[in-house]
């Protein structure tokens, strides 16, 4: 299984659901292969966000490792499934994909543990250190319970 996390800068939210989907998987025996992405492109190359790196070790995971990298039409070949952060992103996701956006392997995070409700991933960036163990939780959340639910 090939999934791809996505967000808006792939700095904060995106790394860390990459991160947590990834330790989940391998803690289960899976041999899932989990990246992330951004649909701005805009931090290209960087690290995830401090705040992110610093939430994701307290809770023992190492993101230090992950680069940024722009969402890409491709992916769609490359990944089984794509969960996008937030309502915007799946927005963005199909501007850039277009004819080759599939949207069978789309969805928002979220939905995995409030189907249907297309709730967002806040995005901690303009926030304090607070936000960002609020999204930890909530990725960490919707990550193990898809975790249990394959493996039941």
């Amino acid at each position: 299984m090939k999934i791809l996390m996505v967000c808006l800068g792939n700095i904060c939210r995106s790394p860390l659901a990459e991160g947590i989907l990834q330790h989940r998987a391998w803690e289960a025996g899976l041999q899932w292969s989990v990246e992330s992405a951004g649909t701005n492109g805009y931090h290209n190359g960087e690290a995830p966000h401090r705040l992110s790196q610093k939430v994701a070790k307290l809770n023992g995971i190492d993101i230090s490792q992950q680069r940024s990298r722009k969402f890409v039409p491709e992916d769609f070949e490359r990944f089984d499934m794509i969960y996008a952060m937030a309502e915007d992103v799946v927005h963005e996701m199909q501007r850039i994909a277009g004819h080759r956006f599939r949207a069978e392997k789309v969805d928002l995070l979220m939905n995995i543990l409030h189907p249907g409700q297309d709730r967002d991933v806040p995005d901690p960036w303009y926030g304090a250190e607070p936000g960002y163990h609020e999204v930890f939780r909530m990725i960490d959340d919707a990550c193990t319970h898809l975790i249990a639910s394959r493996t039941q």
